[in-house]
């Protein structure tokens, strides 16, 4: 899907939210060791930049070279321009050999994966036993009663324009296949809740919208979803306590897995 975001890369860089710093701590309790971390499709490395702090070294990529332009260079943060599909070769060659990685990241992305082949190499990478997987997505922010009802009558128009896999996100991942065992101290895979919040103004807000997927896919058949009159709707629950900043908040959903020992 790297196509969908090559000319809003700036955009979406701007305007997606961060996750939770207890989403990662809760990740990195799972994992035995700390000294490598692998963020797939790590866009403009909101993710990679929170596992900088606790692994050792962490290697984002992601199959869009204009994404990569955007995040934060910091010392142990290698960012890689990866194909969509890899092959053995590459993926030892471009991120780890092996049995060396502590963990896998995929923020927002994993609906768009070959899954087979991506859990495959995944199940490669991965140190076992142990190795973890964790894989989350975030759904619609809920900001105050009043923009809300504005956003979820902007959603019924958007909804035409998201490509079938985002179905996989509106269920919060709970259907997506995830061929895994529970991580220490769970009894399933089931997603698992957290809350990112965002502080943002009206064009913040907007910004976000406009770097959505299903907006540029709109947008590109000539359908402005965003036009002046649903706009100047936003503006006036926006207003409507005359406080500019808002803080709104995106459930986050997290599938968390591990691998076992390997096979003898």
């Amino acid at each position: 899907m790297a196509e969908h975001f090559l000319k809003q890369a700036k955009q979406y860089s701007d305007s997606r939210p961060s996750y939770p710093s207890e989403l990662f701590r809760f990740i990195a309790s799972k994992t035995p060791s700390h000294q490598l971390a692998w963020d797939v499709g790590t866009g403009s490395g909101q993710a990679a930049q929170s596992l900088a702090e606790i692994y050792e070294n962490v290697i984002g990529t992601d199959a869009s070279e204009k994404q990569l332009e955007y995040p934060v260079k910091l010392p142990n943060v290698r960012y890689e321009h990866t194909p969509s599909i890899m092959s053995m070769a590459e993926l030892e060659q471009k991120v780890a050999s092996e049995g060396t990685v502590d963990v896998v990241t995929i923020a927002q992305a994993l609906h768009w994966f070959d899954l087979p082949t991506f859990y495959r190499q995944v199940k490669w990478v991965l140190k076992k036993p142990h190795g973890v997987i964790a894989a989350w997505c975030y759904n619609v922010p809920r900001v105050t009663d009043a923009i809300d009802k504005v956003f979820d009558e902007y959603a019924v128009e958007l909804k035409p324009y998201w490509d079938p896999a985002r179905a996989l996100v509106d269920n919060n991942y709970r259907s997506i296949d995830f061929p895994f065992e529970a991580v220490d101290g769970a009894d399933d895979t089931r997603p698992i809740e957290f809350v990112s919040e965002k502080e943002m103004d009206l064009d913040d807000f907007l910004t976000y919208l406009r770097s959505g997927s299903a907006y540029q896919t709109a947008k590109q058949k000539g359908v402005e979803l965003l036009s002046e009159d649903v706009v100047e709707r936003f503006k006036s629950a926006w207003t409507e306590d005359g406080c500019q900043l808002k803080v709104a908040k995106y459930p986050v959903y997290l599938r968390i897995g591990k691998v076992g020992a390997p096979e003898a």
